[in-house]
């Protein structure tokens, strides 16, 4: 009976194992990140607002490459990838980093967890429809789960009145929309998305803001691009009394800081309509 009650247990145990790694993908050098980014965030900045934590985690990864569709493969799985870094990438895993920092939590498990609370929509990986693939649905869904708060329209925005059903209208650029179901999932999500009201500040505006805007706002930009409705995303930094943009850009091929403010950085580049600014508040 003794000897049963051991296979048992360790069919079971061994049966979880498996089902992580099924569902979770990491490298021992991401986890070395995670530490080592965790434990300093903690012991340099005890009882830091967000606004700090974000920044200080921000600052850590420049220089980090710069590497597109990290999150895509044949089959869904959380990918975790600190050692590589898109915009989308960079943003929510310092985003995750910073509320861990700010719960003194230092386990990888927790860490895993927050991401799947970011990145999915039940907080659980559940197939290519159950990832948040729109910012600003990433926006919503996570200022109602209590992480972040969108602070556009106080700071100043207008009503962003743009349809968003850019994957949809696009099947053929998604490879997995081809699965009927995925499909209609996606399609489920941007109707959802539709249904909310949404603010932008344009981006002739945002010099007038800037000062309204603090240390680690995330800044998602919007864009001229038919039925999309953010195109890049970072956060936002104060240098020498101006905000400037923190982010993984694919013409920088790194995590860098942007040389110029952001109201000039987006002034650059025509298809920047504007920005939406988010604020870490869990």
């Amino acid at each position: 009976m003794k000897k049963t009650l051991i296979l048992l247990f360790a069919t079971v145990i061994f049966g979880a194992l498996n089902a992580q790694t099924e569902e979770v993908k990491y490298s021992e050098e991401d986890v070395k990140i995670f530490e080592t980014v965790i434990n300093k965030t903690i012991a340099e900045s005890e009882n830091s607002e967000y606004s700090d934590l974000v920044t200080k985690i921000g600052v850590y990864f420049i220089g980090t490459p710069y590497v597109a569709h990290t999150l895509e493969g044949e089959n869904e799985t959380l990918i975790i990838n600190l050692r590589e870094l898109d915009c989308t990438t960079y943003l929510e895993n310092v985003v995750a980093l910073a509320i861990l920092a700010k719960q003194g939590k230092t386990d990888f498990e927790s860490y895993i967890q927050q991401l799947k609370n970011l990145r999915y929509r039940n907080s659980e990986v559940d197939g290519y429809g159950s990832r948040i693939h729109y910012t600003s649905d990433w926006i919503t869904t996570n200022e109602a789960r209590g992480f972040v708060k969108n602070v556009t329209k106080e700071i100043g925005g207008e009503p962003y009145t743009k349809k968003i059903n850019f994957m949809t209208k696009n099947r053929d650029k998604y490879s997995r929309l081809a699965d009927e179901k995925t499909f209609e999932a996606i399609k489920q999500a941007e109707e959802n998305l539709n249904k909310h009201e949404h603010y932008y500040i344009p981006k002739a505006k945002v010099a007038e803001i800037e000062n309204s805007i603090e240390n680690g706002d995330l800044i998602g930009i919007t864009c001229t691009t038919d039925g999309l409705d953010i195109t890049h995303v970072g956060l936002a930094i104060k240098q020498n009394g101006q905000t400037h943009f923190m982010h993984a850009p694919m013409s920088g091929e790194k995590v860098m800081i942007s040389t110029e403010p952001l109201h000039n950085y987006l002034a650059r580049h025509k298809n920047h309509t504007g920005i939406m600014v988010s604020r870490v508040v869990y």
